[in-house]
């Protein structure tokens, strides 16, 4: 009875440390928004498509509200500054400017999935897009962002969708988030089929943090009711710094059956987020952090290192898009792929960092 009562007050000891972490890390950051400013000659224009369940008048923080029923589409032209510095989002430190800072052009909104795939097609060449799932504590405004910096850094050539799901954007709202991840795995399968319902279509899915969990969670469903089509459609996914416990991943993976190809997995175990993440839910390392590529026991799984390429910017959360060097050394096996597309992921299977342990 002893051993239980510790080992029961021991995990009530960590839930209480992490949140009091959490609510410093809290104090310590307050959020920013997209805001409007005038445009600059020399700024580059990305276009970002989203579709999120959130309130579009939300893009800051929603810890605590109601979640939307509804899905919402809209085009937004982000402004990237002639300044710009390889894996940052410049945020305004006063009234923006499109000359130092990331601002919002202009914006459309579209009355549906087929509108906004319209306007998608009708922007790039190809029938290809990049589908982002952002990860946990993230506002709306983060989102867009964050993916305009990765479609800018790698020069991606297809249009760019982000699937902003109703996490809290705030670092208490853990937990909100895990349970928003289940609320949103419906919309997200809907958008799948949405993206890959016309011939050719193809869908590469980019998903970070908690943000795997959901994708995890959305082709289980889509395997379980036999829809291998829409999986066949998916060109590759990448889960970076993937927020779910390992044995979960097992057990999602093997109710998926086949993975769609090429499916690759970058850990960084410096990462301090998942460390703090790993204490929350009972001091098991995230699928994120392991210690050995090989503790994946998939033969179609391949796990990519990039500890080494760590900096210690955004708590080594996304190494891959935040770090120069990790940006560069992509960049350059992109370049001999050809581009981004399933060949770049089969690359990487070139020579890379080797791994080494890294205390968080």
């Amino acid at each position: 009875m002893r051993r239980t009562a510790t080992t029961y007050f021991d995990r009530l000891a960590r839930i209480a440390l992490a949140g009091v972490v959490l609510a410093l890390l809290a104090a310590c950051a307050p959020r920013v928004t997209a805001e409007r400013a005038a445009p600059h000659p020399q700024a580059r224009i990305q276009p970002a498509f989203v579709a999120t369940g959130r309130d579009l008048d939300r893009t800051g923080p929603v810890f605590g509200q109601e979640r939307s029923e509804t899905i919402r589409y809209f085009r937004v032209d982000i402004s990237i500054p002639p300044t710009h510095e390889t894996g940052r989002i410049e945020w305004p430190e006063g009234p923006a400017d499109a000359a130092t800072d990331f601002v919002v052009n202009g914006t459309q909104v579209h009355d549906g999935p087929r509108t906004l795939i319209r306007d998608m097609r009708a922007r790039t060449e190809g029938r290809e897009t990049l589908l982002f799932v952002h990860g946990y504590n993230n506002t709306l405004s983060e989102a867009m962002y964050r993916l305009a910096q990765i479609q800018s850094d790698f020069n991606v050539p297809m249009p760019g969708l982000l699937f902003a799901w109703p996490s809290a954007g705030d670092p208490r709202g853990y937990i909100y988030d895990r349970d928003s991840v289940l609320y949103a795995r419906d919309d997200l399968e809907t958008l799948l089929h949405d993206l890959t319902a016309r011939p050719g279509e193809k869908v590469f899915i980019l998903a970070h943090s908690m943000g795997s969990q959901l994708v995890m969670e959305a082709l289980r469903q889509i395997a379980l009711r036999g829809d291998r089509q829409v999986l066949s459609r998916i060109s590759g996914v990448v889960l970076m710094s993937p927020d779910i416990d390992p044995d979960l991943f097992d057990r999602q993976a093997a109710a998926i059956r086949q993975l769609p190809q090429p499916f690759l997995i970058f850990i960084t175990k410096a990462d301090r987020v998942l460390t703090l993440s790993g204490l929350v839910t009972g001091r098991k390392p995230r699928l994120g952090v392991i210690d050995a590529a090989e503790k994946v026991q998939r033969g179609d799984v391949q796990v990519v290192d990039v500890t080494e390429l760590s900096d210690g910017e955004g708590y080594n959360h996304f190494v891959p898009v935040t770090s120069p060097a990790a940006i560069r050394m992509l960049n350059g096996i992109i370049a001999q792929a050809g581009g981004v597309n399933s060949a770049f992921l089969r690359d990487m299977a070139l020579p890379l960092p080797a791994a080494k342990y890294v205390e968080p």
